[in-house]
């Protein structure tokens, strides 16, 4: 493995446990302790900026969706950049939600949201994942 490839592996790493463990644990003290940078740029219009937006973000997702859960299906990494592809249920839309979050640096320090209700049709056989 090259010295590139083991760099995205743990990049890779570092933010599949940042997300695990805050969002799915809902432990975001944690994760910020192990894989938080220095900040944290927020771009979901969900949550406020910085590593306490995080936190009452999380917090608000566990009271009004309390049966949310989250599954990790692609992992992709390029330079500074990590993408989760991830499958959700209990949030947003009723057959689940597509999300692909967009993370950055060797810890995490930034974060977008791009998310889409899965619909109960689609013209074509492909799934979301």
């Amino acid at each position: 493995m090259t010295v590139e490839n083991k760099k995205l592996e743990e990049i890779k790493k570092t933010v599949v446990g940042f997300y695990q463990k805050a969002l799915f644990d809902g432990d975001v003290d944690t994760a910020i302790r192990l894989y938080g940078g220095k900040a944290y740029k927020q771009h979901t219009p969900f949550a406020a900026d910085g590593f306490d937006g995080l936190r009452n973000y999380v917090k608000w997702i566990a009271k009004n969706y309390p049966n949310t859960r989250g599954e990790i299906k692609r992992v992709f990494a390029d330079g500074d950049y990590v993408l989760l592809h991830c499958h959700y249920t209990g949030f947003f839309g009723g057959n689940g939600d597509a999300i692909i979050d967009i993370l950055e640096d060797g810890k995490v320090v930034e974060h977008w949201d791009v998310i889409q209700a899965i619909p109960k049709t689609s013209l074509n056989e492909n799934t979301m994942f």
